[in-house]
């Protein structure tokens, strides 16, 4: 079926596919923000957002050591923590996400300082009433398929109040035609028995993926998670190692084999040597208790480019497992039937 043209380009209507293997162009965009960025004593981090506009956050906890706290609210308001001496980034890809408007009003309210990100919406509209410094990010596209372009967005706002290193974006940039030769592989013209996400597309059909990583590769496991929620629309799950071995690992000890789970384990040769050997031993512990791992192995010699590499992989994988599903996977119908009966 991955293999008929004509059947992806039906049923993939919106390019779902051309967007993710394409993403790399995202890294070259204009991030420059409406007004310099000044910022004075930034004692802590939050970003503000849901779904999409938040996610490219959690590559913080991993790809830097931050030089401050940084925390992901994902909520109607901000920390209680949250002072003049806090940077609050305020997130959201349609500028309508009323969780991060209401965070908007909060943080406002504790005196913090401010940047938006946002493709248009309210959120646009509020930073120029506010004249808070806002970057854009072209619209066009869903929020999980902008991945690229908020890390960048979010890179040059913590490198501009010093929490990230100097030269971060640039760093970024670097991949750009890396990147563009490894998603190349992954097309819908390359043959499954070539196309290692259509294998692996494959492997997931019709069962609910449980992604395990290490924490460097957590914002990867939680990236494919959520693009199997909404790209394939199915449910997957997913948690990392060390913390997987303190209670879950029990969980898969009480039943048969036969369970209606696809197990997969992103393991990256750059965690803790102590991380790779739980892997090996957990594997070994629970041989015939659950499903054999389908074992992704990122790419890229550093910690930032098998990031980058298994967001790309995992945005396409899921893309495919979605035809496989039989449907398109850009709409999310669901999410905007619930936005409608919230303001009901």
């Amino acid at each position: 079926m991955l293999d008929d043209l004509k059947y992806i380009h039906d049923k993939d209507a919106d390019d779902a596919l051309g967007v993710a293997i394409g993403q790399w162009e995202q890294l070259n965009i204009d991030v420059t923000p409406s007004k310099p960025l000044q910022f004075t004593n930034v004692y802590n981090v939050v970003l503000a957002g849901m779904g999409g506009s938040a996610l490219p956050g959690v590559f913080f906890t991993s790809w830097h050591d931050l030089k401050e706290p940084f925390e992901i609210c994902r909520n109607y308001t901000v920390p209680a923590y949250v002072d003049q001496d806090s940077l609050v980034i305020v997130s959201s890809y349609s500028g309508n996400t009323e969780e991060t408007l209401s965070a908007l009003e909060d943080a406002r309210s504790k005196s913090a300082q401010i940047v938006v990100v946002a493709a248009g919406g309210k959120l646009a509209e509020k930073a120029k009433e506010y004249d808070l410094p806002l970057v854009i990010i072209p619209a066009g596209k869903q929020p999980r398929m902008a991945t690229f372009g908020f890390l960048k967005a979010f890179t040059s706002i913590l490198e501009a109040a010093g929490i990230v290193g100097s030269g971060s974006v640039d760093e970024l940039v670097l991949h750009t035609e890396w990147l563009k030769a490894e998603f190349s592989a992954f097309q819908a013209d390359v043959a499954q028995k070539d196309n290692a996400a259509k294998v692996l597309a494959n492997e997931l059909v019709g069962k609910t993926a449980i992604v395990y990583s290490g924490p460097k590769m957590w914002p990867v496991a939680n990236k494919l998670k959520i693009c199997i929620n909404e790209n394939a629309k199915n449910t997957a799950w997913s948690n990392q190692y060390p913390e997987f071995n303190h209670n879950e690992f029990i969980g898969w000890s009480s039943h048969p084999i036969e369970k209606p789970f696809a197990v997969v384990e992103i393991r990256s040769n750059l965690e803790h040597e102590r991380i790779q050997k739980r892997f090996a031993v957990t594997e070994k512990l629970l041989s015939g208790k659950r499903p054999h791992p389908l074992v992704i192995e990122p790419k890229g010699e550093t910690l930032l480019a098998q990031l980058l590499w298994t967001v790309g992989y995992a945005d396409i994988v899921s893309i495919y497992l979605s035809l496989l599903n039989g449907l398109n996977p850009t709409p999310v119908d669901l999410v905007e039937k619930l936005k409608e009966e919230l303001n009901k």
